[in-house]
């Protein structure tokens, strides 16, 4: 009942705009003569009176049919707002059958924008805002329509014409991009930024409803960002149900956070020179009740996208910590666990205090701990916190892993910048060593310039006996991998360790040694 209502009141809003045209204020004088010839004086009069007022309906309807600079805008960039743009897309899909016509409706949303500001301050991000802007309106036509959504997010409305494909509104979306790909200068810096795009075209559209059209282009965009940064997406029905389920493996997350379904799973790091284990990696698995085991690439950027990578954190560290204590009380022998650490948390001016109460907690001493932190986050960052937390932490004596070695730009003055102690060298550069030259000689560089910087290295991803035999043989300290073991849970650790420890007995030799 409501969509019939709000169709009726559509239709109506048209019509009575359409009364405004000044083609049909024409014909008012011819109007007023015919009544007069026929000596329909009283007609005639009342003609006259009620011109005024059907003038005055008639416009005011016309007004507010204006689609810009006759309502509110964007103090930031003098765009239209979100209601704007829905008024012109209801009314627009009301008329579409009797006009013929077709648009599209694009959402944008410039990418990390949240990182630029916090890297570069509130000033260069507003000035980036009315840049873009800019270059928004001047790529878009004259009847287009665009206004700011929302912080870093715009919408636009195509204006109507008789057909819009698929393919157009894509290279619209592509020449968007490339606009807002340009150098933005601000002071002394020159900012690169990117955006990601989603769009609905009218034709998808089965109701009169321009904040649904609305909604579908930005359910679009957001799967566009999720794929990476600069993508474009159409919105699709398909592309609706996969949006639920995600919003629902969101609310679950929250929930398996809670009850304990996700938790930190443990991956052995053995020595290449003794064959011992040196630590284990905690790594976050979801058990589900109903689902199974939710791969991490599957639950992480929705436990991201919920603001729970702090709760996240809390959870890991725990379990690392308890788990250390119950190896001890075992007998077993496992020098340190090593926990990833998000920018998130490393942004954290409290994260020293927490970690030294979680330590404390458990009895533990520092060098037991081991922080993981990406090349990105090192290469990537200027601002003051992380490396000042990631250098506290060293100071007391936790050990600093830089993870996903080589696939980042971290630089030399960064790694001393960050205080790393050991690189993790990635799979790319470990896969295939033992069969490909150019791998082994793009490894032995590395090690050398892990040795001459004194910087332990670790090797992830091993999964054969010949990988295995090429890195001891080349320096590589420690590695990992699913030719060591897969990730399992805490008590199937306390069956892997001792039976590692006796397969040593057996074959001391790692080179040798089965794993």
């Amino acid at each position: 009942m409501p969509s019939t209502q709000n169709s009726a009141l559509g239709h109506a809003r048209v019509w009575f705009g359409r009364l405004a045209d000044p083609q049909l204020l024409a014909f008012v004088p011819a109007v007023v003569v015919t009544w007069y010839w026929f000596g329909a004086q009283a007609a005639l009069i009342l003609s006259l009176l009620a011109l005024p007022v059907y003038v005055m309906i008639a416009r005011t309807t016309r007004r507010a049919r204006l689609p810009q600079g006759r309502q509110p805008t964007d103090g930031l960039t003098g765009l239209a707002l979100r209601a704007e743009l829905i008024g012109e897309l209801d009314r627009f899909l009301v008329e579409r059958r009797d006009r013929g016509l077709s648009t599209a409706c694009l959402a944008l949303e410039i990418d990390e924008f949240k990182e630029l500001g916090e890297r570069h301050g509130p000033a260069a991000a507003e000035t980036a805002i009315r840049k873009i802007s800019e270059r928004l309106s001047g790529v878009l036509r004259d009847g287009d329509i665009v206004a700011r959504l929302d912080g870093a997010t715009f919408g636009v409305m195509l204006s109507p014409v008789r057909v819009i494909d698929l393919e157009g509104v894509i290279q619209l979306a592509s020449r968007i991009q490339g606009a807002v790909g340009e150098p933005i200068p601000v002071d002394s810096l020159t900012l690169y930024v990117s955006c990601s795009v989603g769009f609905c075209q009218s034709s998808r559209t089965e109701e009169d409803d321009g904040g649904k059209m609305l909604l579908a282009a930005e359910n679009a965009m957001i799967e566009a960002r999720r794929s990476r940064p600069g993508s474009i997406r159409a919105f699709s029905k398909e592309m609706k149900k996969r949006l639920k389920a995600h919003q629902n493996l969101m609310e679950d997350a929250r929930v398996a956070l809670e009850l304990g379904q996700i938790s930190a799973w443990y991956q052995p790091q053995i020595s290449t020179e003794t064959g011992q284990v040196t630590g284990f990696e905690a790594l976050a698995r979801w058990a589900h009740p109903e689902r199974g085991l939710i791969p991490p690439v599957e639950f992480l950027p929705a436990v991201q996208e919920a603001g729970l990578y702090s709760r996240l954190g809390e959870v890991m560290m725990y379990n690392a910590l308890s788990a250390l204590k119950n190896w001890d009380r075992a007998g077993l022998k496992v020098p340190s666990v090593a926990v990833n650490f998000s920018d998130t948390e490393l942004r954290d001016p409290k994260l020293m205090e927490k970690v030294r109460w979680e330590l404390d907690r458990f009895s533990l001493t520092p060098d037991r701990l081991t922080i993981e932190i990406l090349e990105d986050v090192v290469a990537d960052n200027e601002d003051d916190t992380i490396p000042s937390n990631i250098r506290s932490l060293s100071e007391i004596g936790c050990k600093i892993d830089l993870d996903d070695f080589g696939t980042g730009h971290a630089s030399i003055a960064s790694i001393r910048r960050f205080a790393i102690n050991r690189i993790k060298i990635d799979r790319s550069f470990i896969a295939k060593i033992d069969q490909d030259p150019d791998q082994q000689r793009m490894l032995s560089a590395i090690l050398m310039m892990a040795e001459r910087l004194e910087l332990e290295t670790l090797a992830e991803g091993v999964e054969s006996l010949g990988e295995r035999s090429v890195l001891a043989q080349l320096g590589c300290s420690h590695i990992q991998g699913y030719g060591i073991a897969r990730p399992m849970p805490f008590d199937e650790t306390l069956v892997w360790l001792p039976k590692h420890d006796a397969k040593l007995g057996a074959a001391p030799d790692v080179g040798r040694e089965a794993g």
